[in-house]
C-alpha cells in the first residue's frame, strides 16, 4: 500500500469505505461529495501526518486523474493514498494524462458464499444471498422487509445521483423500464434490437445505457467464449446483476445470477491481486446447446460450469463442447443436489454452495 496509489471500485454499498478505514487506525478521510472536504481537495490540506489518505468519490472530479498524479509525482508516498469510488474510475472523467504505472486497481464485490461461509455454513449463505442478497448490510440484516425498502433506495440513488453527476442520460424512467426487461432475462442472450422494439428507443442508445449501467456497478455483461470455436455460436451477452435479490423471483435465474457474481468476483480477484488475466464466458449454439460459464486464465479456458436448481444429469452441453475442455475443470454444479456424483470422462457434479465456497482452481 506504500508503493503505488490504490484504486478500490465497485458497487455502491459494497464496503468500500469500511474497507479501506479497517486497514489502518491513522487516517484521513476526504469525501468528494461534502462540500467542505471540496475545499480541503482544492488546497491539498490533508492532514500528511496520518498513515493513510482516503479520497472518496474522487472520480466525480473534473480532471481527478491528473490532480492525483500531480500529488503522486510531487510529494510521493507515504502516506498512502487509497482512492475508493462507485463507478468503474477509468470510465468517467477520463482526462488525456493518465496514472499510469502509479496505481493498483482492486474491484470490490459484496459478499458471496466464500466469505459468509466463515461464520455460517454454506447452503445457510445461499439461501440468504438468494432472498436479500450479498451487499452487507441487508444480508447481515438478513429481513426481506429491510431488504425491500433498501434496495429500493439503493437503486435510487445509483439512478438519481450517480447517473446525473456522471453522465448526461435524463431518461431515468426509460433506464428503469429497461432494468426490469433484465430482471426477467437473466441467463439468457440478449438482443440490443430485442430491447430496443420493447423500449421503443433505437439500438445504439439501449447499448450506451447498458454501458452506463455496466460502469455504475448495477450489471455486469457475460459474453462468449469464441476464440477457435465455430461461428454457430451465438454473439449476444447475457447479462446479470451485481444484486441478486434484484433479479425476478424465479429461483433458477438467481441461482445461476448468484453463481455468476461468485465467479466474477473470483475472475476479478485473480486479475487484481496476481496479475493474471481472467475472463468469464459462456458457450451456447443457435440451437440451444449451452454451457452457462466459462473461466479463463490467461486466455486459456480453465473450468467450464453447468448450473442447474436440482438436476444431477450429466448436461449435454459437456459432451457436446467436450474438445475445447480438454485440459479444463469440468463441473455441473447443483444447488440442491441429492448426491454428488464423478464420471470416467471427468466431469463431476457438484453441490452449488459447498464448491462456491471453497472454490480455487489456479
Amino acid at each position: 500500500m506504500t508503493k503505488k496509489i490504490v484504486l478500490i471500485s465497485g458497487p455502491r454499498q459494497s464496503g468500500k469505505t469500511t474497507l479501506s478505514k479497517m486497514l489502518s487506525d491513522d487516517y484521513d478521510y476526504i469525501n468528494f461529495d461534502d462540500p467542505a472536504h471540496r475545499l480541503i481537495l482544492n488546497s491539498r490540506s490533508w492532514d500528511r501526518k496520518k498513515k493513510l489518505i482516503i479520497f472518496d468519490e474522487l472520480h466525480k472530479m473534473n480532471n481527478w486523474k491528473q490532480y492525483l498524479k500531480g500529488v503522486y509525482d510531487t510529494e510521493g508516498l507515504p502516506p498512502a493514498i487509497i482512492v475508493t469510488g462507485s463507478a468503474r474510475m477509468d470510465a468517467f472523467r477520463k482526462v488525456g494524462d493518465s496514472l499510469a504505472g502509479r496505481f493498483f486497481s482492486h474491484r470490490l464485490h459484496p459478499l458471496d458464499i466464500r466469505e459468509a461461509s466463515a461464520d455460517m455454513e454454506p447452503v445457510e449463505a445461499m439461501e440468504r444471498i438468494l432472498t436479500v442478497g450479498g451487499f452487507p448490510e441487508p444480508f447481515l440484516e438478513n429481513d426481506i422487509r429491510f431488504y425491500n425498502r433498501w434496495k429500493r433506495s439503493h437503486l435510487d440513488v445509483i439512478l438519481r445521483q450517480d447517473l446525473i453527476d456522471l453522465t448526461s442520460v435524463t431518461d431515468i424512467q426509460g433506464i428503469e423500464t429497461l432494468l426490469e426487461l433484465l430482471r426477467n432475462r437473466v441467463g439468457s442472450p440478449v438482443s440490443y434490437a430485442s430491447l430496443a422494439r420493447d423500449l421503443q428507443k433505437d439500438a445504439k442508445t439501449v447499448k450506451s445505457w447498458l454501458i452506463i449501467l455496466e460502469n455504475l456497478y448495477v450489471v455486469f455483461p457475460v459474453r462468449p467464449w469464441h476464440k477457435n470455436v465455430a461461428r454457430s455460436l451465438l454473439k449476444e451477452p447475457k447479462y446479470y446483476f451485481y444484486d441478486t435479490g434484484q433479479v425476478a423471483d424465479d429461483r433458477g435465474m438467481r441461482i445461476e445470477n448468484l453463481t455468476a457474481c461468485s465467479l466474477l468476483k473470483h475472475a476479478h480477484s485473480m486479475e487484481d491481486g496476481y496479475g493474471i488475466p481472467c475472463g468469464l464466458h459462456y458457450f451456447r449454439t443457435k440451437d440451444g446447446t449451452e454451457l452457462d460459464f466459462i473461466l479463463s486464465l490467461d486466455q486459456k479456458i480453465a473450468a467450464a460450469y453447468e448450473v442447474k436448481s436440482s438436476d444431477t444429469e450429466l448436461a449435454r452441453g459437456f459432451r457436446h463442447f467436450a474438445p475445447y475442455l480438454e485440459n479444463a475443470v469440468r463441473i455441473q454444479l447443483v444447488a440442491y443436489p441429492d448426491r454428488e456424483k464423478t464420471f470416467p470422462t471427468g466431469e463431476e457434479v457438484r453441490s452449488l454452495s459447498n464448491y462456491l465456497a471453497e472454490m480455487d482452481i489456479t
